[in-house]
């Protein structure tokens, strides 16, 4: 074990925090994170690795945070000192002592990017890159049920990684969590309870997957409204030019608002029901997003305006709201669609979400590089974009590096279950077209994260990955991963912030150095 006798000791002697940060800094053999060093009273706290392992020193017995937190005691250099777990119970004494370790609402914030970890190892990576860009805010802690049931975690879990992160980084301008696409009122309740700041409501399963030409569908769902309802949905939309201050316009005929209705009144519903019952009486401050975007027929934006027009005018205080765009946005991959026809329509939406006060939100956001420019235009930067796998592509990709030979035993696995993980994911991606692995050279390897078929295969498969056991119940593959990665940390990091930092500059933000601080954010002076 490396001594840390000097850094005990200059910490007992009471040096400043700048200069232990300095100190720990010109020693990297030590494995301390200088930007995690931080006081609570009489005790300095800090992040440590040491091989694959990163744990919580606490020094200062003297201090109730010491005495708070769950660990071991040791002595070094005649200092005792406690060695803590990256856990849940100790990332809430974490919270307790630094405010800017709880995540925040972010919706008055311009830009924001949901940078979902389903490994809880990447948001360190995302944080040296979120100091870059003045104007963004990152959601580090961002996953759905479906996600958690994949890996294996909880939103407690996903939240502490999350915390961890921004302590090892001294990351002090805020960030979001997530619970995202959530459809049931329990889930919401697990999520605002571990202290969430976002919920996406997930409305899809009240919204029929119905076409205009199906007329008898159309009438038997709007027939199926009450009386009452479908009179004031005819007299508040028809025999009107309804025209926003943004700029757009709107007519809805009998058939249009029939239509809208019977494929969005029930989502419109229960989004209200969500708001009113949850929402609204939270006990601290969180930002609403309204999905419709789980679905196979695009919204229109005169759908987009029925849905909007309705939440507002029943009280609901939208943060975000993500339409399903046209064309495709399939998993890690580029978009795939008439870029001018969404040009035309992304221009529409943006107006209505202006006119209401809200970002449009882009789910499915990862590697959509060609329309990247294209929103960041329109939205002004306004506008919260949301990626996940992407991340996990990322982490392959140095495990593709670092352990070539451990990547295969993946891919063949990934392969070999791509049927289970499609039942979770709509891909387009065909296995035949994938080199076979017996053909390919190790520094070939690489080369399959950047085809969209062996990016998609992979991309999907994380479940049945991360999940896998033995006979004996041992993990297959995740705690391989962990350690690979966690060996490679820098590595990942860098991949992190090379390929995010990618969808950023194609959004249009301006990258520049910021100091955040418990006193806000100001720029670095040249």
């Amino acid at each position: 074990m490396i001594d840390l006798s000097l850094l005990y000791r200059e910490i007992t002697a009471g040096k400043e925090l700048a200069d232990l940060k300095t100190l720990a800094g010109a020693n990297p053999e030590w494995g301390v994170y200088p930007a995690s060093l931080h006081a609570a009273g009489e005790t300095v706290l800090f992040l440590r690795r040491e091989g694959t392992a990163k744990y919580l020193v606490a020094v200062g017995a003297a201090g109730p945070a010491y005495q708070e937190l769950d660990g071991e005691e040791e002595t070094g250099g005649g200092v005792k000192v406690k060695v803590c777990p990256l856990s849940v119970a100790n990332s809430r004494v974490i919270r307790r002592y630094f405010s800017f370790t709880n995540p925040v609402a972010l919706a008055k914030e311009k830009t924001t990017i949901g940078l979902g970890d389903r490994l809880g190892l990447a948001s360190g990576g995302h944080l040296r890159l979120c100091r870059q860009y003045p104007e963004l805010r990152p959601v580090l802690a961002q996953q759905s049920m479906r996600e958690l049931s994949l890996t294996g975690r909880d939103y407690d879990q996903v939240l502490a990684d999350a915390v961890w992160a921004v302590f090892q980084e001294d990351y002090q301008c805020g960030f979001g969590a997530d619970a995202d696409h959530l459809k049931k009122l329990d889930e919401i309740r697990t999520a605002l309870a571990a202290g969430y700041t976002m919920i996406t409501l997930d409305c899809s399963e009240h919204i029929p997957n119905l076409t205009p030409e199906q007329t008898d569908e159309v009438t038997r769902f709007y027939n199926a409204l009450s009386p009452a309802e479908r009179d004031r949905l005819e007299a508040t939309f028809l025999g009107q030019t309804i025209k926003l201050k943004t700029g757009a316009s709107f007519q809805f005929t009998p058939e249009t608002l029939r239509y809208n209705a019977a494929v969005y009144q029930k989502a419109i519903n229960f989004a209200i029901d969500v708001f009113h019952q949850l929402i609204k009486p939270a006990t601290h401050r969180v930002d609403f997003e309204v999905s419709i975007d789980e679905t196979l027929t695009p919204t229109a934006p005169l759908s987009h305006y029925f849905v909007a027009a309705q939440l507002t005018a029943a009280g609901v205080k939208v943060n975000s709201l993500a339409p399903r765009f046209c064309g495709e946005f399939q998993k890690g991959v580029d978009y795939r669609g008439d870029l001018a026809q969404f040009t035309t329509e992304y221009q529409e939406h943006t107006k209505i979400a202006n006119h209401f006060g809200y970002k449009l939100s882009i789910h499915s956001g990862s590697d959509k590089f060609s329309v990247f420019p294209v929103i960041g235009r329109e939205s002004k930067g306004r506008v919260h974009v949301k990626t996940a796998g992407t991340n996990w592509l990322e982490a392959v990709k140095v495990i593709i590096v670092a352990e070539p030979s451990f990547y295969r035993e993946i891919h063949r696995f990934a392969l070999e279950h791509l049927d289970e993980a499609r039942r979770y994911y709509y891909i387009s991606a065909d296995p035949k077209r994938v080199p076979a692995l017996a053909e390919l050279d190790d520094d070939e390897l690489p080369g399959l994260m950047e085809t969209d078929d062996a990016r998609q295969i992979i991309h999907i498969t994380y479940g049945q990955i991360l999940t896998a056991k033995d006979a004996d119940g041992r993990y297959l593959f995740r705690d391989r991963i962990h350690a690979c990665l966690q060996a490679n940390e820098e590595l990942y990091y860098r991949f992190l912030g090379d390929h995010i930092g990618k969808h950023l500059q194609r959004l249009g933000l301006i990258r520049d150095k910021l100091l955040c601080s418990a006193k806000g954010v100001t720029r670095q002076k040249a």
